[in-house]
């Protein structure tokens, strides 16, 4: 038995099993608290990766990383979410911690790979997977095999920077479309004055009167004031704790400006994936994370498209967009997968 752990912006998962996409052994799931940074994650892994190993009789580790990783020397490069994670050497302390062999890879190559093997791109050729979730990432899987690139890092599809305008490594799609990104435009949007645009105010008559706009401004102005007062309810009046799982369940329910961040997001998202579609044209692009689990009203059917509105047109009919398959077990089937390849062995 193998031992796969997800280490995310806001979640840790450690998973036992044979790598070969079954159901698994044993599974804990653990809440991050980002404040507390690598060396709190580490305590937790420590802690119940070794009852984990006690237990199952582990025979090697597989840590799916949520950042970009050197898997080459087992060292994680940065996090974007968590502090503490540069070049720090994660397979060395697990050898050293827990006395295990271990293999470091990206958390969204591992998913990647096991949508690709054992889920929603089971049996086409040229799988592209992203997530999106408190971060974007991305994984080339051709025939069952990850594509990492000359460096060991491709696919980061939340790093494209969108427009000739976005010159400042911070200026990306993972920026404007992530969970994080959708909370940061809302909170903003709750701290600064609305501004309208003129086709809303004149409901697209061309002679509007100017009390026709003088009313319908004030229409729209008054609506967004409900709009607000409603999130700043649901988050208790704490602004900073709001986040894209309050904001979903408010744009579902018709919260306008919960509903144009989502659709600000799409639309950044959608132009990412189109242009990964003109670059590699896979068979089918398979989207997880939890921000996809809003479902196709808000998330994927608008997604599709705007993909369709940016990709290359000769590739309009040439690929799907579907939902991920295997849930938020996986990453942890994955790592399990590369781990058990990289430590082969009977149990």
């Amino acid at each position: 038995m193998y031992l796969g752990i997800e280490i995310g912006g806001t979640k840790l998962q450690l998973g036992v099993g044979p790598g070969d996409g079954g159901p698994l052994a044993a599974l804990e799931r653990l809440d991050v608290e980002p404040a507390q940074g690598a060396q709190g994650i580490l305590r937790q892994i420590a802690r119940h990766a070794m009852a984990l190993a006690r237990e199952h009789s582990i025979r090697a580790v597989g840590f799916g990383f949520g950042g970009p990783v050197d898997g080459a020397t087992g060292r994680t490069v940065v996090s974007h979410q968590v502090e503490g994670w540069r070049d720090f050497p994660l397979a060395d302390w697990c050898r050293q911690t827990l006395g295990l062999p271990a293999l470091l890879a990206n958390d969204s190559d591992s998913a990647g790979l096991a949508e690709a093997r054992f889920g929603a791109g089971r049996g086409r050729r040229i799988v592209f997977y992203s997530n999106v979730g408190s971060g974007i990432g991305g994984a080339l899987a051709i025939a069952g095999h990850l594509y990492q690139g000359a460096a060991g890092i491709a696919s980061e599809v939340g790093h494209l920077r969108p427009g000739l305008h976005a010159e400042r490594p911070d200026q990306t799609v993972e920026a404007l479309a992530s969970g994080w990104g959708i909370t940061a435009t809302v909170q903003s949007r709750l701290s600064d004055p609305v501004s309208h645009s003129l086709e809303s105010l004149v409901r697209g008559s061309r002679h509007a009167e100017p009390e026709t706009v003088r009313q319908r401004l004030a229409e729209l102005e008054e609506a967004a004031e409900r709009d607000a007062a409603d999130l700043i309810q649901r988050c208790e009046g704490k602004v900073e704790q709001l986040n894209a799982r309050i904001i979903a369940a408010a744009a579902q329910q018709g919260n306008r400006l919960a509903r144009e961040a989502f659709h600000h997001a799409v639309q950044a998202y959608g132009w990412a994936l189109a242009q990964v579609i003109t670059l590699v044209a896979p068979n089918v692009v398979v989207v997880g994370g939890g921000v996809s689990l809003v479902g196709e009203e808000l998330f994927f059917r608008p997604l599709r498209a705007q993909v369709r509105r940016y990709v290359f047109p000769p590739l309009c009919d040439a690929f799907q967009i579907v939902p991920a398959s295997l849930g938020e077990e996986v990453v942890v089937h994955g790592v399990l997968a590369l781990t058990a390849e990289r430590f082969p062995g009977s149990d």
